[in-house]
């Protein structure tokens, strides 16, 4: 055998590079991880990602019409930042929306509005704000500000043309609810608690599974007289219980040290908890029965969780996000459980306002166990 010359040689260079060109050729998941993870990052920060959200929902409480509410109105809509959804709720409507996520903003014009105004009372206007997510808002409650010297400039006229001054016809009393200091740790501390459980629990299983397939080990499971099910739950449930320590420290951080208020129902919370928690497991679990190595298993899970971060509302405001990008973060668990905690956490919400952020995980998590459950049997078999 002839001895390998010490001189550095391009042609074993090169074998060595076609090597491995090859083997990534054959492993076509890291490859196509290569590929996609860097388009998946340009789409999302080039088109997804907006820090300054416009088109917020908002509703209007008028306990009287005529055409300063109507002037109002339209202005609100003519900044850019407000998209009226609705001109006829009550009070309690109005509130039910606010604590259910699905207006941003409502603007409540009180019974004698006009007649204060021509009298040069200038009346009040409130404008009740969701901010848990104070980046979501902060613009737009800029712009209802700037707004009190022209939202009206066309129908003070003539007799009423005095009122155009210096000082504005009426004042804005802005309510920021459940978070009125904005504070940036009531939001991103709870919803830290979605994004370490999606990453560990996730993770954790997903090379659980993937480990004993490596080294062999499932054999001893395929011996057992056990059912795909039953290993597949056996899998699950530990992780459950790290799941739950893992949420014991954030909420004792939470409170000990960045104070967030805790305004709802714990119970409540470890419910919400038990479901992410499961369906964090069945994405797990059918991640291992994808990848045929750890670090195939671990290249899907961040690819998973990528999307999961930058759509769920984490990170920048979910309204801010295009149409298309809302979509998208709608399918994934993160968004619902982070507005589930948040929910709970700072809202003090119950069951029933709960729920509509509760059975998108339940239904996640059943079809994603379907799918996992379908590929493990295959597995083991």
């Amino acid at each position: 055998m002839n001895a390998i010359s010490d001189r550095f040689s391009f042609a074993r260079l090169a074998a060595i590079m076609v090597k491995e060109f090859i083997q990534l050729r054959r492993d076509r998941l890291t490859f196509a991880m290569m590929v996609g993870i860097p388009i998946i990052q340009m789409a999302l920060f080039g088109f997804a990602i907006n820090g300054d959200p416009k088109s917020l929902p908002t509703a209007v409480v008028a306990h009287e019409q005529g055409p300063f509410t109507r002037s109002l109105t339209a202005a609100l809509a003519n900044s850019g930042y407000f998209r009226i959804v609705a001109t006829d709720w009550s009070e309690d409507d109005a509130d039910r929306a606010l604590a259910e996520g699905e207006v941003q903003f409502v603007l409540t014009v009180p019974a004698g509005f006009a007649r204060a105004l021509q009298r040069g009372e200038r009346p009040a206007l409130l404008v009740e704000a969701d901010a848990t997510d104070p980046s979501a808002t902060g613009n737009a409650i800029g712009a209802v500000q700037q707004l009190a010297t022209t939202a009206l400039q066309h129908d003070l006229v003539g007799p009423l043309a005095s009122l155009q001054s210096a000082v504005p016809p009426f004042e804005w009393r802005i309510h920021r609810r459940y978070n009125p200091e904005g504070i940036t740790q009531y939001n991103v501390v709870p919803g830290l608690m979605g994004v370490i459980l999606t990453m560990t629990m996730i993770m954790m299983t997903a090379l659980a599974v993937t480990r004993e397939l490596e080294r062999g080990t499932m054999e001893n499971l395929l011996a057992m007289p056990v059912r795909p099910l039953e290993v597949m739950v056996g899998k699950i449930a530990p992780y459950i219980v790290i799941g739950y320590v893992q949420v014991a420290v954030i909420l004792l951080v939470a409170k000990l040290v960045f104070s967030v208020p805790f305004a709802g129902s714990l119970p409540l919370l470890l419910m919400g908890v038990l479901a992410f928690i499961a369906a964090s497991l069945t994405v797990g679990i059918t991640i291992s029965s994808i990848a045929r190595s750890q670090m195939q298993a671990m290249q899907m899970t961040f690819f998973f969780f990528l999307p999961s971060i930058l759509l769920s509302g984490f990170m920048f405001p979910f309204r801010g996000m295009p149409e298309w990008a809302q979509h998208l973060g709608s399918l994934l668990p993160l968004t619902h459980f982070l507005r589930f905690i948040r929910g709970v956490m700072l809202k003090g919400n119950d069951l029933p306002q709960l729920w509509t952020h509760l059975w998108p995980l339940l239904l996640f998590m059943a079809i994603v166990l379907g799918i996992g459950l379908k590929r493990f049997r295959r597995t083991l078999d």
